[in-house]
């Protein structure tokens, strides 16, 4: 099992020089969560929704990327590229041959391996995490802010009744968010107050207006915004049968429910392909 047979060959990119509303059309349009970046035909950087959710001021791509991204080539095997996909805490590996890039191998790629490989461990205690959950009528920028503190990718959203009601996603939070523009004032003098020959009365004044362009997140509770047919597993789900469920529905991650269906964990597509490297290190 190599990378070469499970990247992803048609890989949609951004060059610089280029700006953040391009690249936050691509990740609206196509719903992947980065891209990588290009100059002179080689590979310079990531961005992702983390780098625009993150810097939401920030237009120009140069300093939005991620700079000089880990790359790999085409016959390393999957289990190795899985490995470093966990260790290094990313969702992308570029594949390069020849310096050129050629693919692009993605959390979602190696789930599809996964998904193939019939691997019935179940995944309680060993492959979920321990979760937080927020209150449906949470606005849009908390659970934003709340996202960026914790790490995470996606919170499970409850009700007032304390029942699972949806999930938002980085993916949730991009597809809708808008660019505001406005325009700042700045007032400065020429005088400064160690200048003992400069009155108040007769210093040099001047006001400069610049331009100022963000990513905003809508004032709007959260349940306007997350997906509510949620895909949830129970603890002693297998492996291989999860991998297939996220494949299927396309998402990152499953909420783990319990005999009663309430929520008790999230099995996130990262932790799970750690199921990949054990089996090869049998």
């Amino acid at each position: 099992m190599t990378v070469r047979d499970y990247m992803t060959t048609d890989v949609v990119h951004v060059e610089i020089p280029g700006n953040r509303d391009d690249v936050l059309k691509i990740l609206k349009r196509t719903g992947i969560s980065g891209v990588p970046v290009i100059k002179n035909k080689k590979i310079v950087g990531i961005i992702t929704r983390k780098d625009l959710l993150r810097k939401p001021e920030e237009t120009q791509l140069g300093l939005l990327m991620t700079p000089k991204p880990i790359v790999i080539e085409p016959d390393m095997d999957i289990r190795e590229a899985a490995g470093m996909l966990i260790t290094r805490r990313i969702r992308r590996l570029p594949v390069v041959e020849d310096g050129h890039l050629i693919g692009l191998l993605s959390v979602a790629d190696v789930i599809a391996a996964l998904a193939q490989l019939k691997n019935k461990d179940e995944i309680k205690d060993k492959y979920t995490s321990r979760t937080f959950a927020l209150w449906e009528e949470t606005p849009l920028p908390v659970v934003g802010r709340v996202m960026e503190i914790s790490g995470v990718d996606a919170i499970p959203i409850l009700d007032a009744e304390n029942k699972l009601q949806g999930i938002i996603s980085e993916r949730d939070l991009i597809r809708n968010s808008s660019i505001e523009d406005s325009v700042g004032v700045s007032d400065f003098s020429n005088g400064t107050d160690d200048d003992e020959w400069t009155w108040e009365s007769i210093r040099d004044n001047h006001t400069i207006s610049f331009g100022i362009s963000k990513v905003q997140l809508p004032n709007r509770p959260v349940k306007l915004a997350m997906v509510k047919n949620v895909v949830a597993v129970p603890q002693n789900a297998e492996v291989s049968e999860c991998a297939l469920k996220m494949r299927r529905s396309r998402v990152d991650q499953l909420p783990v429910v319990n005999g009663d269906k309430k929520l008790v964990a999230m099995l996130y597509d990262r932790d799970l392909i750690r199921a990949l490297c054990s089996e090869g290190s049998e």
